[in-house]
């Protein structure tokens, strides 16, 4: 019954104390004058920010549920310049309580509301917040006799403006909603919330374990957190600013797609193919506008390689290193390029396009165990691939492609009115079927040989680049053999019934010994120097030209059926003629009728006196059926000569 009665009663009394409390902030408020809250106010934002308040004249000023003043068309300016880094449309300066009890005046936090925040740098670095950090530094001083009375700020809703005076570049982040503390309990600083920036919103966060010695550019710990829809970022460890800004930690960088990353950080123009989801993972060390990455793994593609890696923020954007890898598939880089047309007859004719190439500088070694591009599979290969103004040139080293070795150079590069590319390629010991067939799309030529190939040309799409190549082109090879026609059939049926008809001899092989080409182009026509074929029982020679615009041929040749019993040869002139895939090759009809004794007299027919007689007798012949070889082994004696035209 005693200890109800006491615990009411101290009830009681705590109810009074708290009524008497408010009724003194009521009388308070009542007779506190704006002019002393506002320079109360000015004076400890001063004192923390070291900027120079404006704060306009109308005041709010609330009591309950928590103590607040807010002021409306707010203006922080620095105190050298005088001009305003912040502009808000309301500052709210939450109070204490206690202190205000005793008639003082202190802020607990403050508020933007609607701010517009500037920051800039100049071209060596320097920026407008200078006073805001030197003033931070010396209040957090252990021995300062300027203490901040407030240690957190908010900012809701805030724009922040960003100008880089190095590359005269302005960036704007909206909607930004951020709360920066750092307790006086601790030496730490944090500032986390979202923002969007390009209209992708990003969540944010920062820490430093020593505040004040970043404030005063010794080394501190530092944890970055950025996270957003197309890339997010993770650094976990120290920077510091004497003599000059220098970051050194773990970062961690990933991407759904590298591509759209890039497009939302500002690059929208990366050529051809691929570029999708990427990872990295390194050790960095930041200082001024280059990144050194160490201890390299980087994930692109499906693709993953390890190395080292600089990448410079100057206007060029340069990236140098090594990588090296087990295993690349660079499929997805040259699905964009399409060299022939959708029906696989003809050229590309849609314009090529190299945008980004001008915005890039690259230095990159990078080396494979194996690499597939496409249905190409390559073994152990090294590459150097630079770009400089536009001009991206890749050096192949060596590698172990077709069953061989190729080295060489491949340039590719923005020119007037479209692209340039130079070629300068050797295949060495290689595998023909499968080189020829999947650089040339050949597939004609069996074997292995070494093939050269140094070509230029200019255009805006592949069948442009065609019409204007130029260079020269040879390929040797030894033991191998031409596919698609049996030569040495072709030409034993024909040695033994000249007007036989050749048939369909597109089936087959015809077998070389030595085989070697040399070709020349100009304007894209491809002449043919010299071609010769030497097999155990065939030789041919052939000249002529080629098309590559129309991929045509039309070439003349000499096969020749080879003895080793007698000096005499069978030859036969011929010509070869239509597309490179599937040519056709026709043997010389005068030639055939020479050596057919029952067509000799067609070649007189217009000196006789009755050609039609000798026309008519020839195909009598022709039409007859052949002699079994039992009967009679030889061709048909020819027809004699019809007697001469008396009026001739």
């Amino acid at each position: 019954m005693n200890a109800a009665i006491g615990t009411k009663r101290l009830a009681i009394a705590a109810a009074a104390l708290i009524a008497a409390a408010f009724v003194v902030l009521i009388g308070f408020a009542a007779f506190l004058p704006a002019a002393s809250v506002r320079d109360a106010v000015k004076a400890e934002i001063r004192a923390v920010t070291g900027l120079d308040p404006v704060l306009g004249d109308e005041i709010s000023l609330s009591l309950f549920p928590s103590g607040s003043v807010r002021f409306h068309n707010v203006r922080l300016a620095t105190e050298a310049a005088g001009e305003p880094v912040v502009t808000a449309d309301e500052l709210i300066a939450r109070l204490r309580y206690f202190p205000l009890l005793a008639g003082h005046i202190e802020i607990a936090d403050v508020t933007l509301v609607r701010p517009v925040i500037k920051v800039a740098f100049s071209a060596d670095g320097e920026s407008n917040w200078s006073g805001l950090i030197l003033s931070l530094a010396r209040a957090l001083q252990p021995h300062s006799d300027r203490t901040a009375s407030f240690s957190e700020i908010g900012i809701q809703n805030g724009t922040v403006i960003v100008y880089d005076g190095g590359s005269d570049a302005t960036e704007r982040l909206e909607g930004v909603d951020f709360q920066v503390a750092w307790p006086s309990i601790s030496r730490s600083f944090g500032a986390n919330g979202h923002f969007s920036w390009h209209n992708e919103k990003v969540e944010a966060s920062l820490t430093l374990s020593d505040f004040l010695a970043a404030l005063t550019g010794e080394r501190s710990g530092l944890k970055v957190r950025l996270a957003s829809v197309p890339l997010t970022l993770a650094f976990d460890g120290a920077a510091s600013d004497e003599p000059t800004l220098k970051i050194q930690g773990t970062l961690g960088v990933e991407a759904s797609s590298l591509r759209e990353a890039l497009r939302w950080i500002g690059n929208d123009k990366l050529p051809f193919g691929g570029f999708g989801r990427f990872a990295l993972r390194a050790q960095s060390d930041i200082g001024g506008r280059v990144a050194s990455l160490s201890n390299v793994n980087v994930e692109l593609d499906g693709n993953s390689a390890e190395g080292a890696l600089t990448i410079s923020a100057d206007p060029h954007r340069l990236v140098q290193g090594t990588l090296a890898a087990d295993a690349l598939d660079l499929t997805p880089y040259v699905s964009g390029i399409r060299l022939q047309a959708r029906n696989e007859r003809n050229w590309n004719q849609l314009p090529i396009t190299l945008d980004g190439f001008n915005d890039l500088s690259l230095d990159l070694r990078l080396s494979a165990a194996n690499i597939k591009i496409s249905s190409a599979r390559l073994g152990r290969t090294a590459v150097a691939a630079t770009m400089r103004d536009g001009k991206l040139n890749i050096t192949v080293g060596e590698s172990q492609a077709f069953g061989g070795l190729a080295k060489g150079n491949l340039g590719l590069a923005n020119a007037a009115g479209g692209v340039a590319v130079t070629s300068h390629m050797q295949f060495a010991d290689v595998d023909l079927d499968n080189c020829l067939g999947q650089v040339f799309g050949l597939h004609k030529i069996e074997g292995r040989g070494t093939l050269t190939v140094n070509l230029e040309g200019t255009g805006d799409s592949v069948l442009a680049v065609t019409h204007a190549l130029n260079g020269a082109a040879s390929l040797n090879a030894g033991s191998g053999a031409l596919t698609g026609i049996n030569i040495e059939q072709l030409l034993r049926r024909l040695e033994r019934r000249p007007l036989s008809g050749s048939g369909d001899f597109r089936s087959g092989r015809t077998p070389y010994d030595q085989l070697a080409i040399n070709l020349k182009v100009n304007q894209g026509v491809v002449s043919v120097d010299d071609m010769r074929i030497v097999g155990p029982s065939v030789r041919l020679t052939v000249n002529g030209q080629a098309s590559l615009p129309t991929r045509d041929l039309d070439l003349k040749g000499v096969a020749a059926l080879v003895s080793s019993t007698t000096t005499d040869e069978f030859e036969l002139p011929f010509v070869v003629q239509g597309p490179w895939d599937d040519p056709i090759m026709l043997p010389d009809a005068q030639s055939l009728i020479r050596r057919s004794g029952a067509a000799a007299p067609l070649l007189g027919a217009g000196r006789t006196y009755n050609a039609g007689d000798a026309v008519r007798s020839v195909i009598d012949q022709l039409m007859a059926a052949p002699p079994t070889p039992a009967t009679s082994p030889s061709v048909s004696p020819a027809v004699a000569p019809a007697a001469p035209n008396p009026s001739q």
